[in-house]
């Protein structure tokens, strides 16, 4: 095991020694580090000429005081209280969150990571959902999208690195939070504890993942540098540190070597010394919470995360396991949606909140979530909807919008400058530091130990202000301390918007910027000359100054918006970015140097893609490891790659209208440049207009090969229907029925009335989804109402029948995560004429399980997870029960014939049980009924409606489309919508908010798929799909569940078209396997 804390006496040293470092550094400041006052009125010594002066180091004020060596188990992995050292390499994790099962199409998994890539990531985070492939006791299943190599080949395949959190517990907000639901019954002791029947049930499951994992740790040439223990908890109790104990005993006794981590929430300590501690703890921040309804009203950034670091783990790295990058969404007609997550989550909470993380000296951060997905079938735990889009940077139609712009922005810097990798944190405005001339705005000062590079990073002191402001900086660079800026008026900074000005940096192989106020998107070395790409908002004036170096060209700042300034006394060259310039410019070409500079806007166009080393590498497309080069390309939508083969340079990449093409850094010996594999022809004037080398830049225009705007979509019609609730008739034969006798459980919650029989669906295999329940008895004709007391979850629905009379529906609720109801407690009273005196009566209940719960953090007991989902109470009033029945899906969680999609994907209702929701059902012999005209005579129950429809859509093109339900909110159904066989949502249309399902390439219109939706009654929804395939049949299937008898339920179903783009990922396979009768009943 990595042995990485400190002795209890070391911590104490170390903590008395910081408080003293603390006192030195603003000592180490001198005068200048005054009062407020004070710093508003002199300059204290800082100069606007760049004459040298010596200068004392700044002194270091955080603990470890000395260097700290580098902790591993393994060479490849070792780390040091900056940053992970891969290979040799001191790395910045910069990572997104993606959890595979939520894009249930392997080959649309690398669209994702070449997309991460795109952004400047190096890294992904991966959950892994045991319930979905631990199905049932002594099955471990990697098949289909549960595999995990085709996940390990794609991030070798873009370069990015893995961080694997495999549970077994992972929260998620899915059912059970990803434990398997067979646990939840079967295992007598408590979840998440050490209690060998937990241990027992967990360890078939995580051996499974290490099989899977060891050959394709970096040792082995793969792409996994860490894997999480569980998930979120609290070592208080010795039962959870033994949990813990016994997974890292677990790990430690196989091949795995890299880290094991953790990742701690609400400011814990848990598990960083003692039992069950890891060798790298982190710690989870949501600094907004999950409640989008304001989102233009902020919650102010941490102020602590540095100093909880400096208390917890000084020896290790600041690692960020989960950073807000979005937010879930709660069922109800007041939810907000994902629209206003994306704002209050958007580019300026990512500008303020994430720069107060790199702030904070974090040096391994993780966005929660980098794309959400699909919470498809039964995944979701009953607090959240179908959609799991979590106002990401990729959209879950897999879309790229202004969060993945300014994502970008970041990432391409935090690449481009491994200065900032290793960085003490020295001060704050907070702690004494004195250099910002408005005391409004908070300046932390960050210093590379090792050479002259200093970052600090500006924000508002109240940073949720959308007030302007203006300052200047007082900084100390190795040619003397400067006032800056020194030729403009001031640094802006906007609303909601933080800066990173830097000194003192090294850009490219040697060159310098002395300082700059505008920000640094790109630095590196391309075909032999230092490239710096600088940018700004357009609305404010910018400044930097640089050593120049070579032989200038004739391209020299000649915008009408740069004011160029030559230094008499040094060495240096100063620009100004004047307000109101656009585009790209040209600051400085030489045959050393090209130094640009682009609005905001324009620079989120650029793209840098990296190019592989050797081939013979396995590590040939990884940044700093494999590789160190790479290019800047402008214009397109996407840029996923760039190939060098011989004398020919190829990007692949994504349009959405046609561009210009802008490369800047042609590799030497290119003499061909292709655009998904089409020739492109130079504009040789455009190109150098931006650049005198000769064939350094290159400039085209690229065009989609097909038009994106003829594209038609067919309208949803002819549609067959057919009855899907036989079991509510009385002669209804359930004789092969599961006969739910059982008088214990394993379910901590234990039945309200009855007589003593337990009728939850997990203690019989039905834990998922619709779950039907059938209770006999034999009339006296006495009998007048029953009691039920029914738990479903949140949002949950149960309609009874007698015999074959309606006798009305339990609704659970939620109003945007309040007035929640997860089970209910009512009396259904007899219509009259309804009992058959001296035969059976049945009473049928129809349920739906919105899925189990999480662990409560309130209490920390796992068995939360063990939810009662059934019948908690039942009573005849006047009359006694025979026989009870159960139904959910086919059979259960150990004989489901659907191994390809799983456990989750299927419940009890009639219609699934037959097989009608798979494509290639013979629907021969149904009636011809409209989707919007609901169930037959405005009757109460369940009805499968199926059609078929075509779409000619090119294999060029990336394509999302959305089936939406545009009729209004608040009719009594519900919906369950199959897209080849795959449950792709769940439509509440009396609660909300969805009303858009993606639908993905791979699952719907590549081969021909039915689309089936349950209809109960809810608010409008569409169903987006993202496809690239000729012209196919596809089949639609909606099975409706009208849950009140009487009223108008008209599902108002639209095939929509959201975004088209030529190009994609390509090669998407499709693995929707068709109907057949086996195991099908």
């Amino acid at each position: 095991m990595l042995e990485a804390h400190l002795p209890a006496r070391t911590q104490l040293c170390i903590c008395l020694a910081s408080i003293l470092l603390v006192f030195a550094t603003l000592r180490a400041f001198g005068p200048e580090v005054g009062t407020v006052l004070g710093s508003l009125t002199a300059t204290h010594g800082y100069a606007r000429s760049l004459v040298p002066k010596a200068e004392p180091a700044p002194t270091q004020d955080e603990a470890p005081a000395g260097p700290v060596e580098a902790s591993a188990i393994t060479p490849d992995v070792q780390f040091d209280n900056y940053t992970l050292i891969l290979k040799g390499q001191r790395i910045f994790i910069h990572s997104g969150e993606f959890h595979t099962f939520r894009l249930p199409v392997p080959s649309l998994w690398p669209d994702i990571l070449q997309k991460a890539k795109a952004a400047g990531l190096n890294a992904i985070s991966v959950y892994l959902h045991m319930g979905l492939t631990n199905p049932a006791p002594g099955v471990v299943d990697f098949g289909s999208y549960r595999a995990l190599q085709p996940l390990y080949d794609a991030a070798k395949e873009a370069g990015i690195w893995i961080v694997l959190r495999p549970g077994p517990y992972i929260n998620a907000e899915t059912t059970a939070g990803g434990i398997a639901h067979w646990a939840t019954s079967e295992v007598a002791g408590r979840l998440r504890t050490n209690d060998s029947s937990w241990r027992a049930a967990w360890r078939q499951y995580i051996q499974g993942v290490i099989d899977e994992t060891v050959p394709n740790q970096i040792s082995s040439g793969g792409p996994v540098i860490a894997v999480q223990i569980d998930n979120e908890y609290t070592n208080r109790y010795p039962t959870h540190a033994g949990y813990y104990q016994d997974l890292i005993d677990f790990y430690h006794a196989s091949k795995i070597n890299v880290p094991l981590t953790y990742n701690d929430f609400g400011g814990g300590k848990s598990f960083v010394n003692g039992t069950g501690a890891v060798d790298l703890w982190g710690l989870d921040s949501y600094p907004q919470g999950f409640d989008c309804s304001n989102p233009l009203r902020w919650s102010p950034v941490a102020t602590d995360y540095h100093q909880h670091h400096q208390t917890t783990n000084p020896a290790q790295p600041f690692y960020i396991p989960e950073f807000q990058g979005g937010s879930f969404d709660a069922w109800g007609p007041t939810a907000p949606g994902f629209d206003a997550c994306k704002i209050l989550t958007g580019p300026n909470f990512m500008s303020v909140f994430n720069l107060q993380l790199w702030a904070s000296n974090a040096k391994l951060i993780n966005y929660y979530m980098f794309y959400g997905g699909t919470s498809w079938g039964g995944s979701p735990h009953p607090g959240v909807y179908t959609s799991y889009d979590y106002g990401a940077s990729i959209s879950e139609s897999r879309e790229l919008g202004t969060k993945f712009d300014e994502l970008k922005r970041q990432g391409i810097f935090i690449r481009s400058s491994p200065e900032f990798y290793k960085t003490s944190r020295l001060s704050d405005s907070a702690s004494g530091l004195s250099v910002s001339t408005n005391p409004a705005v908070f300046i932390t000062l960050l210093k590379n130990p090792d050479v002259n590079a200093t970052f600090y990073i500006a924000r508002h002191r109240d940073s949720t202000s959308n007030a302007t402001a203006t300052f200047q900086l007082n900084v100390t660079t190795s040619l003397g301390r400067l006032q800056i800026p020194r030729f403009a008026e001031a640094i802006t900074l906007g609303g909601r918007q933080s800066k990173v000005i830097i000194t003192d940096y090294t850009f490219g192989a040697s060159s310098t910027l002395l300082y700059s106020t505008a920000q640094v998107f790109y630095a590196g070395v391309i075909a032999g000359r230092d490239v710096l790409l600088l940018y700004g908002d357009s609305s404010q004036d910018h400044e930097s100054t640089y050593i120049p170096s070579g032989t200038p060209n004739k391209v020299q700042a000649s915008s009408s918006f740069l004011k160029v300034t030559e230094d008499a006394a040094g060495p240096a060259s100063t620009i100004n970015f004047l307000r109101g310039i656009e585009g790209l410019v040209t600051v400085r070409d030489s045959d050393t140097q090209l130094i640009l500079f682009a609005d905001t806007q324009t620079v989120a166009t650029f793209w840098s893609p990296v190019i592989a080393g050797p081939e013979s590498d396995p590590f040939r497309n990884y940044w700093s490891i494999g590789t160190n080069q790479s290019i800047l390309v402008g214009g397109p939508y996407l840029v996923r790659d760039a190939t060098l083969n011989g004398d020919t340079l190829a990007l692949r990449g994504d349009l959405k209208s046609e561009v210009r093409l802008t490369i800047i850094g042609i590799p030497q010996g290119v003499r061909r440049l292709s655009w998904n594999g089409q020739d492109v022809s130079p504009d040789l004037q455009a190109a150098e207009a931006i650049s005198g080398v000769g064939g350094s830049v290159f400039v085209g225009s690229v065009a989609p090969k097909v038009s994106l705007t003829r594209l038609e979509i067919p309208q949803i019609t002819g549609w067959k229907y057919r009855d899907s609730l036989p079991e509510a008739k009385r002669d209804f034969d359930d004789h092969s029925w599961t006969l739910a006798n059982k008088t214990g459980t394993n379910i901590p919650y234990k039945p309200y009335y009855g007589d003593g029989r337990v009728l939850y669906g997990c203690d019989y295999g039905f834990c998922e989804n619709v779950v039907l329940w059938r209770g006999h008895f034999r009339a006296t004709g006495n009998e007048r109402s029953v009691n039920l007391s029914i738990n479903g979850g949140t949002a949950f629905a149960a309609s009874v029948w007698l015999n074959d009379a309606f006798l009305g529906t339990s609704f659970g609720n939620s109003t945007n995560n309040r007035n929640i109801i997860q089970e209910t407690d009512d009396r259904f009273t007899f219509p009259p004429g309804a009992v058959r005196p001296n035969q059976d009566n049945v009473i049928t209940i129809v349920q739906d399980n919105m899925g189990l719960n999480q662990t409560d953090y309130g209490t920390y007991n796992g068995d939360t997870s063990k939810s009662p989902r059934g019948v908690r109470g039942f009573r005849l009033l006047n009359g006694t029960f025979g026989e009870w029945k159960v139904q959910g899906k086919v059979g259960g969680y150990r004989n489901f014939p659907d191994k390809v999609r799983g456990i989750l994907n299927e419940g009890g209702l009639y219609g699934e049980r037959q097989g009608w929701h798979l494509p290639g059902f013979n629907t021969q012999g149904w009636i011809q009924r409209n989707l919007s005209a609901g169930l037959p005579d405005r009757a109460a129950g369940i009805g499968f409606f199926v059609t078929t429809f075509k779409l000619d859509i090119p294999k060029e093109l990336d394509v999302m489309l959305s089936f939406n339900f545009e009729e209004p909110l608040g009719q009594s159904y519900r919906a369950f919508l199959f897209v080849n066989g795959w449950m792709m949502g769940k439509r509440i249309a009396n609660l909300g908010p969805q009303a858009k399902f993606p639908v993905h390439e791979g699952r719907v219109l590549t081969i021909p798929f039915s689309l089936l939706i349950s209809l109960p009654s809810f608010a409008p929804v569409s169903i987006s799909i993202s496809l690239s395939s000729i012209p196919i049949s596809s089949t639609v299937a909606v099975a409706l569940w009208a849950m009140r008898a009487n009223v108008t339920i008209s599902p108002q179903l639209q095939l929509k078209l959201d975004g088209v783009y030529d190009g994609g990922v390509g090669n998407v396979v499709v693995n929707n396997p068709p109907y057949s009768p086996n195991g099908r009943v």
